[in-house]
């Protein structure tokens, strides 16, 4: 039997939309991630595999922290008016940025390497349980108005796009409070 054009339309429809996630789920599968090789750097003793571990967290926090600030946080905040969450969320990345910079700039070797990585570690755990606990910046979004499919499909597209070596347009290194 011949397919219609809209029959494989529906299909393909139906296929990106159990293969996509919204944007809530993205964010925490990018959580979990992250998580693991914190816990996997903890456990090792290999400066070769520290050093990998850093630079694939480092790069996984870039990423996350640019797709956040770019398409999340803004829509978060014209969907929910809580400019005091979104600020803690914004300065909060800054601070990791920071860190990622120095750990970027170091080696395994450097006596205060693993410090940093672990204090960046203990950070982004602060950061995620803010925006995953109840009453959180995800439980906000999801009361709000915001179409979270649609975000999460831009997310993801932005993310391959960073993955891929795209520039990190728009986001730069903020002060806070000046």
């Amino acid at each position: 039997m011949e397919r219609t054009h809209s029959s494989g339309t529906q299909t393909a429809a139906r296929r990106r939309k159990a293969t996509s996630k919204d944007a809530i789920a993205l964010l925490k599968a990018d959580h979990r991630e992250v998580e693991g090789w914190f816990a996997q750097f903890e456990r090792t003793r290999s400066e070769d595999r520290k050093l990998k571990l850093a630079e694939k967290i480092c790069e996984a926090l870039k990423v996350h922290t640019t797709i956040e600030e770019e398409i999340f946080y803004p829509a978060y905040l014209a969907a929910t008016q809580d400019k005091e969450m979104h600020h803690e969320a914004q300065v909060e990345h800054a601070g990791a940025k920071r860190l990622i910079a120095e750990i970027e700039a170091a080696n395994p070797g450097d006596d205060y390497y693993d410090a940093k990585v672990k204090v960046l570690s203990e950070m982004i755990k602060h950061h995620v349980k803010e925006e995953e606990q109840p009453g959180g910046m995800f439980a906000e979004a999801r009361k709000s108005d915001m179409d979270l499919d649609d975000i999460g499909a831009r997310l993801q597209q932005r993310k391959a796009e960073l993955k891929n070596g795209g520039p990190r347009k728009g986001v730069k290194e903020k002060v806070f409070g000046s």
